[in-house]
């Protein structure tokens, strides 16, 4: 791994000649009249692997749909590449929670992969040579090839995030924003698709990724980002993932583990938003 990208709060950024891949100044955000972010700013800068950490209910989730655009912010600005999210959509892959997924949903695991490639295969248009090409390199990618004619209601459940991390590859984004990639996957499978994120970031991509195992954030990520409702911390998992900072991000509920110190997050609510409507988002089906 190279050095660390800087990821920081707007007001302590530090110069950089390139544009960073997100910028969010003053950012206030939620569902009906609740917030769920406020006065969130944060740059991340081109190339960086950051990993989002906080509790159940801090605002993760909000996060990553406020850059991805899916969520309009009620005051500040959010800037992805120099632009609204909106004029950087093409620019953006974006993974939801494995939960929130409709997996009774008829499409087989190489259906679900093409689906990266709408935005550039455009409206009412056949698939050509290159966009299969490059849903058969994402598949081989995540090891998904030998499964891509697999309805995806019949994959276990690390099979499942495989073939969407497949969707997000096959999109070939600048900006990967993914929600809880690896959660409840076995640990062969959270290392291989670590790996392949890491390869992303080395290659110049962004890679932003919401996790609860702070062990993982801490092995695996060069830069941390923990929020509750607003940024608490962001920098390396050395200076991130110390007792008093956990503290704050997790209102003190503290456990030690073998290799340092994690949290007892004890809440059992999410900050999606309210309702169990179903929306379609990079052409998946998705459950909110």
């Amino acid at each position: 791994m190279t050095g660390v990208p800087v990821v920081a709060p707007v007001d302590g950024a530090l110069a950089t000649a390139s544009v960073p891949a997100v910028e969010i100044e003053h950012a206030v955000v939620g569902y009906g009249d609740r917030v769920a972010l406020e006065d969130v700013s944060l740059v991340v800068e081109a190339g960086a692997l950051v990993a989002i950490v906080g509790p159940n209910g801090g605002g993760k989730s909000t996060l990553l749909k406020l850059v991805a655009g899916l969520l309009r912010p009620w005051a500040g600005t959010v800037r992805v590449f120099g632009r609204s999210p909106h004029e950087s959509a093409r620019r953006i892959a974006y993974v939801t929670q494995a939960e929130l997924v409709d997996w009774a949903f008829p499409v087989c695991v190489w259906d679900v992969a093409m689906m990266g490639r709408t935005t550039r295969i455009g409206p009412l248009r056949r698939p050509a040579e290159a966009d299969r090409r490059a849903v058969a390199a994402a598949l081989e990618r995540v090891g998904m090839a030998g499964h891509a004619g697999t309805a995806i209601g019949a994959l276990s459940g690390g099979q499942r995030r495989r073939a969407f991390l497949a969707r997000a590859l096959a999109a070939e984004p600048d900006l990967y924003l993914l929600d809880e990639p690896v959660t409840g996957v076995d640990v062969p499978t959270q290392e291989a698709l670590t790996e392949v994120l890491a390869a992303e970031a080395e290659r110049g991509r962004t890679v932003i990724s919401t996790t609860h195992d702070l062990g993982a954030a801490q092995q695996h990520f060069p830069t941390v980002v923990a929020i509750n409702r607003h940024v608490v911390a962001a920098g390396a998992p050395a200076d991130v993932l110390r007792p008093e900072t956990l503290a704050a991000a997790y209102g003190g509920h503290l456990i030690s583990l073998g290799d340092g110190s994690t949290i007892l997050d004890d809440a059992h609510h999410h900050d999606a938003a309210p309702g169990g409507e179903v929306h379609h988002h990079d052409s998946g089906t998705e459950r909110r």
